[in-house]
This record gives structure tokens, sequence and C-alpha cells, in this order.
């Protein structure tokens, strides 16, 4: 399935696109436009839209006086508009190789939802952004990989060919190579011009590094990013509980770090397998409290979701889309 995803329905069935067609992304925030947009503001500024009068103080745009009243009245007056503002939509995915076990993989699964999210924007004509991290690449050198800005439906199959190409070029050179930087994608983000808008990162967000600093840049705590952020992290069926199929993982086992390629020889025993689900808890519940605290999102999904059911259902019950 990897090696073929190159095309939106790839990605989305015709019934979930359709569904979408009839979504937006929300925003808890109100941020400046960099580009006219549809998306209606709250400020007065020089948009289209006309909204009200106000009487003119010296130093005003003379351009914006309304000499039709002035004929009238002989007072100048300033016409006021409704200022659209131009949401920016950023999806972000890790592509590392963590990310790439499972079936489906986390991976492909983080491809669909930010296909779905990138959609919603578009065919809304907000300012729509990919970036996929821990990625590696035939034709490109750095941490962390961007689709320029882009915008409209027809922008629907560059995205679904761009995440698509993550997938398949991580899978056709397949080293492992220690791991993504995450604070440092984050400190990247925050500071390049598009460090504004909703943001989302579909992550299992398994760091050697920790996130922490990274969720400061995210929440705009350091670096000025101060994006609408979202947090989706994605685990296997298998990670959130290795023994939901009726019988634990017991014995001798060889055991991969898919993202160092070294190995490890362990006993499994119940003992072990219950420490594991205590600390995993315990890491979700970290990140969960971490997210809280700034101000961001977290969610916690399985890679064997319904990415219908996940949009439709948690994301609109969320605010992310409506």
């Amino acid at each position: 399935m990897a090696d073929t995803v190159s095309r939106t329905e790839d990605l989305l069935s015709p019934e979930l696109l359709g569904a979408l067609d009839r979504l937006d992304v929300l925003s808890r925030k109100m941020f400046a436009g960099k580009l006219p947009g549809e998306r209606r503001s709250k400020r007065r500024g020089q948009g289209v839209e006309f909204d009200d009068f106000r009487a003119y103080v010296a130093g005003d745009d003379l351009r914006h006086i309304d000499w039709n009243v002035f004929a009238r009245s002989e007072k100048f007056f300033l016409k006021l508009f409704r200022e659209e503002e131009d949401l920016s939509v950023h999806v972000v995915v890790d592509a590392s190789a963590s990310m790439g076990v499972g079936e489906p993989s986390k991976r492909l699964f983080a491809a669909r939802l930010a296909m779905a999210i990138g959609y919603v924007g578009l065919v809304n004509h907000n300012r729509v952004l990919a970036s996929v991290f821990g990625g590696l690449w035939e034709d490109f050198e750095g941490p962390v990989r961007t689709l320029a800005p882009m915008r409209g439906r027809r922008n629907a199959q560059r995205l679904a060919e761009f995440l698509g190409a993550s997938i398949r070029d991580r899978g056709a050179r397949g080293e492992a190579r220690g791991g993504p930087d995450f604070n440092d994608v984050c400190r990247r983000l925050a500071m390049s011009r598009a460090g504004k808008g909703v943001l989302v990162v579909v992550s299992d967000f398994l760091f050697r590094e920790g996130y922490l600093p990274g969720l400061n840049y995210l929440a705009g705590n350091v670096g000025g990013g101060g994006f609408d952020a979202y947090c989706i992290q994605v685990l296997t069926p298998d990670e959130r509980d290795p023994g939901r199929e009726g019988g634990e993982l017991l014995g001798d086992l060889r055991l991969l770090d898919a993202e160092s390629g070294q190995a490890a020889e362990v006993t499994v025993s119940s003992a072990l397998v219950k420490r594991y689900r205590q600390r995993l808890a315990s890491f979700v519940g970290g990140l969960e409290g971490a997210c809280r605290a700034r101000e961001i999102d977290h969610l916690l999904v399985t890679s064997d979701m319904s990415v219908e059911e996940l949009v439709l259902g948690s994301l609109r019950r969320g605010g992310l889309v409506g």
C-alpha cells in the first residue's frame, strides 16, 4: 500500500471526501492574516466588506475618506471594512522509523489523517502547509521537509503526492539513523514564516531527547510561534496493550530498536508486561499534562482506527473541525 500512495483517493475514500467537503478548520485564537483570505475576522481594517464609519482623526489615510458623506455634511468620515483573516493550517507528520511499525503502519495512518485535515483546509481556501520530519529522502537533506503554502481544492493532489512520497522514500532507504530531533523541528517551525495558525502534529512522540522544549515552541513560550496547536499521538494496538489478543508475549525475545537499529535480548514475564503498561500510562499521561499546561490539545489514538471516525467524531467534538 505504501508504495502506491500518490493520489488523494489512495489516502481517503470518496465517501470521506464528500463528508469533509462540509467541514471547516476552526481556531481558538485570532491570528493576523498574511494574505487576503475568506475567513471573517473580528478585527476592523482595510478588507473588502463595508462595516461602519468613524470620524476622521489627523493622520488617517485620506484615501479612505467617504467624500459622498463629506459633500452632504461637510464632515470627514472614514469607511471601515470588515477585515478578512487568512487562517493558516499546518499539518506536521512524523515519518521516523518508529512510525513504520504496525498494520497499517503508524506512518500511513498519520499520512491519511494529515490528508484529511489538509483537505478540509484546502476546500475552504485556507492557507495550507504540510511538513514531514524524521524521513529519509533521496533528493533532500535536512530535519524537516515542508511543502510550500497552497490553497484550493485543486491542490489536494499535490498534498497527496507529498505525503505519499514521504512514506515511499523512507521505505526505499529504510535505514535507522537515531530518530528525529523533535525539539529542533519545532524550533524551526516556530521561527519560520509559517509560525502562526492552526498546527497539528501527528506522531508517536517516542523521542529520546524528550518533547518539552518542542512543546514550548509550539505554545509560543519561546520563539514566538504561538500556534493553535494539537498533538495527536498515534500508537499501534500492540504498543497500547501487548496482551490484547488473549495471550501475553512471554519468554525470551530479541527486540530491535526501530530508530537506532540496536538489538536487546530480554526475558518477558507477566510482571514485565504489567510494568510496561504502567510506564506507558505514565508516559501518555505526562505528555497529555504537558500539552494541557501549554493550552495544546492532546489526543491518543491507535493506528487501526478509522480516520473517518476520528475526524467526524473526536476532532469535531474537540473543536478542530466543525
